[in-house]
């Protein structure tokens, strides 16, 4: 996706479907990783997600949702797994890539001292999967604390730049929404790349972490709109040139966190277009019938009316 460091942009490049997408979870000791992961096992909803961990001595899955324990895999209820890549990701993820069938989506939960953006730029020159994007929480009550220790603070400002989307976490332990507010200010000054999301208890609808469907599903309006969040679907997107379609989704002022869609360019040709914080992609596919665009952001976040202008009516 799009023109930032770590995810090249190749025009006409593979279809999405050849690739395993991969969503790097990152974020300092405590923040939060694990309960955000538990929550989105619990919401696959049919996906078949596999998470990958550096190792099993801290395993973050419940216990409830473990079926079967191996050496090196872990059945979870739905389909799931859980996996360890100890000091080697590569050969972890290619080893999932040879399953059958291989999962729809991997989640790489990095330590919590590790530099989220390095494991990013890995899977991004690895073939047979794509960067899903990297989201990284943020510990409300202690990350600017954080950020000013002289011996974390440099790690807690490098895993917030390397964000697309920091969850801000633990909301519910603030005093007051002015506090809130706060906090998110100062994290969108420190990462102004991301886009910020406030979670209590790791609630956040599992289409913000891993993208509004699979590689190869049409786009759908997201279930999650109770949990503080909301998605608009446009199905009637006037021809345009589809990367920059993507690029004002990603960049604009328009309440976007993610947004996914099938259209057709000024010359009939399908594309498939995918935004994540900042990130954008486009890239032709002919095999994949229109479906328009779906976007998701914050409940009375989302620009409605320059979204229509922009994509065409909603509904």
């Amino acid at each position: 996706m799009g023109h930032r460091a770590g995810w090249p942009y190749i025009p006409g490049g593979r279809a999405l479907k050849a690739d395993i997408p991969v969503t790097v979870i990152g974020g300092y000791l405590g923040a939060g990783k694990t309960t955000i992961v538990n929550h989105l096992l619990r919401h696959a909803a049919g996906r078949r997600i596999a998470i990958l961990v550096n190792e099993f001595g801290d395993l973050p899955i419940d216990e409830d949702l473990i079926e079967a324990e191996g050496e090196d895999m872990i059945a979870i209820s739905g389909g799931c797994i859980c996996c360890s890549f100890g000091s080697d990701l590569t050969a972890a993820l290619i080893k999932l890539s040879e399953l059958t069938p291989p999962p729809d989506h991997v989640v790489i939960e990095a330590s919590g001292v590790a530099m989220p953006g390095t494991v990013a730029l890995s899977i991004s020159i690895l073939p047979g999967f794509a960067l899903g994007g990297v989201v990284v929480l943020a510990d409300g009550e202690r990350v600017q604390a954080q950020a000013e220790d002289d011996y974390i603070g440099d790690t807690i400002l490098r895993q917030l730049s390397d964000a697309d989307v920091i969850v801000h976490s633990k909301t519910d332990l603030q005093p007051n929404q002015r506090a809130i507010e706060a906090v998110e200010s100062w994290l969108q000054a420190m990462a102004p790349n991301a886009k910020i999301v406030p979670t209590v208890q790791g609630r956040v609808p599992p289409e913000i972490v891993l993208g509004l469907t699979g590689p190869t599903a049409k786009p759908q309006a997201s279930p999650h709109a109770d949990a503080g969040y909301e998605s608009l679907t446009f199905r009637e997107i006037p021809p345009c040139v589809p990367e920059d379609l993507a690029r004002k989704l990603a960049i604009g002022s328009y309440g976007v966190i993610r947004a996914k869609g099938f259209l057709r360019d000024a010359e009939g040709d399908s594309w498939v277009i995918q935004t994540v914080g900042r990130r954008f992609e486009a890239h032709r596919d002919q095999k994949s019938e229109l479906g328009g665009v779906v976007c998701i952001g914050r409940r009375g976040a989302l620009e409605v009316g320059t979204l229509q202008a922009l994509l065409g009516p909603a509904g």
